[in-house]
């Protein structure tokens, strides 16, 4: 007897929420659809187990026609679509906000891609062939956006992708001190936002960080161990920035419905 590989599979209150997004993404006069719902399926149990598109399970369907429609689907920005209804639902505290970055490998055969490796976000810092992962996220600790650089990016860079947005403003801004310029700080200040971000010790003049305030940036490590937990996030194999951002969206879309169903 054979055992089912599916597991962890969307419920119909989720599969309810991601429909009518796929509607109103779908031409109204193209090709009778796949079963969507299957599709989404198979792109969720590749995002959680890492594994290469060959090997998902037949019960899912073709692994090219799975593969395709993740494409279509990404290019089409429909992940970003989804994850900017969640931000402008307002239905979680988004006064406070935090942005950091995480480093993740890249494995060997994610080399290869058009326009070039730096294009695709990979680079060279101390863990080798690597991708940074920039991220800002809201006072319940889930993702609002997020972008990717080379490895050895600096995050000042990161800052200018993640707050360009039209995301909802935060009254209060954490990061670490690797945030620490006076650009980052005056961009923040003519936002009506308070940085809350310890100073590099080389800085003479010096201001004072609440402590008790920053202590609350923990979420957005905890927040990037959760969507390392699916280790198509945790580990880069695509070739592409597309694709590999794509990934890191349903992750955060599937936290943000977990949430939001407790």
């Amino acid at each position: 007897m054979e055992t089912s590989l599916a597991r962890d599979l969307m419920s119909d209150e989720e599969w309810a929420f991601h429909e009518r997004f796929i509607l109103a993404l779908r031409a109204p006069n193209g090709r009778k659809p796949l079963n969507h719902r299957l599709v989404l399926d198979g792109i969720f149990w590749i995002a959680r187990t890492g594994s290469p598109w060959r090997d998902l399970p037949d019960e899912f369907g073709k692994w090219s026609s799975v593969y395709r429609q993740f494409r279509r689907w990404t290019l089409a920005g429909l992940w970003e679509q989804i994850l900017e209804a969640l931000n402008e639902s307002r239905l979680v505290p988004d006064a406070l906000q935090m942005i950091d970055s995480t480093v993740v490998r890249a494995h060997h055969q994610a080399a290869g891609g058009k326009r070039g490796t730096p294009r695709q976000g990979f680079g060279r810092s101390r863990g080798g062939f690597t991708t940074k992962i920039h991220l800002r996220i809201n006072g319940a600790g889930l993702p609002m956006r997020s972008d990717i650089t080379p490895g050895q990016t600096s995050d000042y860079l990161g800052f200018d992708l993640v707050m360009d947005d039209n995301l909802p403003e935060p009254s209060v801004l954490l990061a670490d001190r690797g945030y620490d310029s006076g650009k980052v700080r005056k961009t923040m200040e003519a936002r009506n936002v308070v940085p809350v971000i310890p100073m590099r010790k080389s800085r003479k003049l010096r201001v004072a960080v609440d402590r008790t305030l920053y202590r609350l940036r923990n979420l957005v490590e905890r927040c990037f161990n959760k969507l390392k937990n699916a280790r198509r996030v945790a580990t880069r194999y695509d070739k592409t920035a597309e694709s590999f951002l794509g990934f890191i969206d349903i992750t955060s879309i599937r936290l943000w419905l977990r949430h939001l169903s407790t």
